[in-house]
């Protein structure tokens, strides 16, 4: 069920009506089963892999607490683990792994292993796994008790607004708020305006841009051989800003939704493409991933407390998980290690920029020194989008070779940019949607608040005429229809 969807306009009311009447004690009950309704509209047999995963990492929690001994503990930990990571690895990655078995088999003129087979990866996996994990570590470290309610548990796992996509929450957050969900006050006047504001936002930002965004990147991408220099960036910069929207669209109707009925999600982007470098691009875009790997592999692996070739090796091993846990496809290892690559790159050379900084006597706090710092990062992060956007390694590389040596600078003037999937007036209306999106993080950017925060300082009449100019925008400029397949969203596949 897509949010985006005439199913989930009549599902979200409906059930969010019905858990504001029902009784307090069954407050939660009602929601589980809803979650689990929406998850069982992709799929119902993958109910089982949730279920599974949900009862492996509650039990494995009381173990965890219970054990007496830290061996014990351990392996309480250990075994959780590895059945939910073998059940990731055999949904996501096992085709993977044979394939490239083979061809190191075949490269020594060894017998291959059996022919590899395609199974259909269930949706949301690789999220409800961590956050399912990610309880169990946190029992294991002392920073939460074990949930006695099992089903109060299974609906920290399965709570349908961030099920599929995240945010990745942790269970000192939302399991907390979950427990004492039977004492809360629900109808909450400016939570539920509040949501309903992101919740339109996030339509805006997935409907109008990110869909038609993809439209040109798929154009682009599909026949990227028949293109150069403009046309190929154009394809790179508009996957970035598909990425962004798409993603962050799932996430702000998410938190939106989740803020409705009284709960508050960790927000997943603090507008990453104005970040000064590619750390900071990593504290600011899939907030609640980068953190989970930061406080669940990099930190266990030492962090930066160690020397610094073992840091940065850390760190490359973290992108690189990171990499890996988006897809089974050497490109997204590329990616991953990209984004390392780029961070060490910049720790190594911190010291000689700031020496050549201060002799060029550049004012750092300038607006066109603050300007350059966001425009080399963005550049950056997009060639990795390259690879993350690509079907396969070798496609990327083809598509950055053509994109730095087919130079066609002529084509930015001749009209060529709209021939590229979208003729003028849908080119225009990305165009000024975009504007009104950096409009919208230029203010979070300054102020420090979502859209949400913003509008409700401001008066009604602003502050509903804005709504209904994005509801109006959404209906007549939104993307939408069978013949769509962008519908979906990105991260549904990961």
């Amino acid at each position: 069920m897509l949010f985006n969807s005439i199913d989930f306009l009549v599902f979200f009311p409906v059930v969010t009506l019905i858990y504001f009447v029902v009784p307090k004690k069954a407050r939660y009950i009602w929601l589980l089963a809803a979650s689990y309704y929406f998850y069982m509209c992709w799929n119902v047999k993958y109910a089982l892999l949730l279920l599974t995963s949900t009862a492996v990492t509650w039990l494995c929690g009381f173990w965890v607490h219970s054990a007496k001994k830290p061996a014990l503990k351990k392996l309480a930990l250990a075994v959780c683990l590895c059945v939910n990571l073998g059940i990731l690895f055999f949904f996501k990655y096992f085709d993977f792994f044979l394939i490239n078995c083979n061809r190191v088999l075949s490269a020594l003129n060894l017998q291959l292993l059996e022919k590899s087979f395609d199974v259909l990866l269930p949706v949301g996996i690789s999220f409800y796994t961590f956050q399912a994990l990610g309880y169990t570590i946190d029992v294991y470290r002392g920073k939460v008790e074990p949930e006695k309610n099992i089903l109060r548990y299974a609906l920290f796992v399965s709570f349908f607004p961030q099920l599929v996509a995240g945010p990745i929450e942790r269970s000192e957050s939302l399991l907390g708020q979950m427990r004492g969900l039977e004492k809360k006050k629900l109808w909450n006047y400016r939570n539920v305006t509040s949501g309903l504001m992101l919740m339109v936002w996030g339509m805006f930002v997935k409907m109008v841009i990110a869909d038609r965004a993809a439209i040109l990147v798929d154009a682009v991408f599909g026949s990227y051989y028949l293109h150069g220099t403009v046309a190929l960036a154009a394809g790179a910069v508009g996957f970035a800003i598909q990425i962004y929207c798409d993603f962050m669209g799932y996430s702000t109707i998410a938190v939106g939704a989740a803020r409705v009925m009284g709960f508050q999600l960790m927000e997943n982007f603090e507008t990453p493409y104005f970040a000064g470098s590619v750390s900071e691009f990593w504290k600011r875009w899939h907030i609640s991933l980068s953190t989970w790997f930061r406080d669940y592999v990099y930190i266990p692996l030492g962090g930066n407390r160690c020397s610094r070739p073992k840091k940065y090796l850390n760190l490359m091993t973290t992108m690189a998980v990171s990499g890996l846990w988006h897809g089974a496809n050497w490109n997204y290892v590329v990616w991953g290690l990209l984004h390392g690559i780029y961070q060490v790159i910049g720790d190594v050379t911190a010291g000689w920029r700031a020496k050549l900084t201060d002799r060029l006597h550049t004012k750092k706090e300038s607006i066109s020194f603050r300007l350059a710092q966001i425009v080399s990062t963005f550049v950056l992060t997009d060639i990795a989008w390259i690879f993350f956007r690509s079907e396969s390694l070798s496609h990327a590389l083809r598509y950055c070779k053509r994109l730095f040596v087919k130079w066609d600078p002529w084509n930015l003037f001749n009209g060529t940019v709209y021939t590229l999937g979208l003729d003028r007036p849908e080119f225009n209306i990305l165009i000024v949607s975009l504007l009104v999106l950096f409009l919208v993080d230029l203010i979070r950017y300054k102020k420090k608040q979502n859209i949400a925060g913003f509008l409700q300082e401001q008066c009604i009449w602003f502050r509903w005429g804005v709504m209904i100019a994005l509801i109006t925008a959404t209906l007549v400029f939104g993307i939408y229809g069978i013949e769509f397949e962008s519908a979906r969203f990105i991260y549904f596949q990961f």
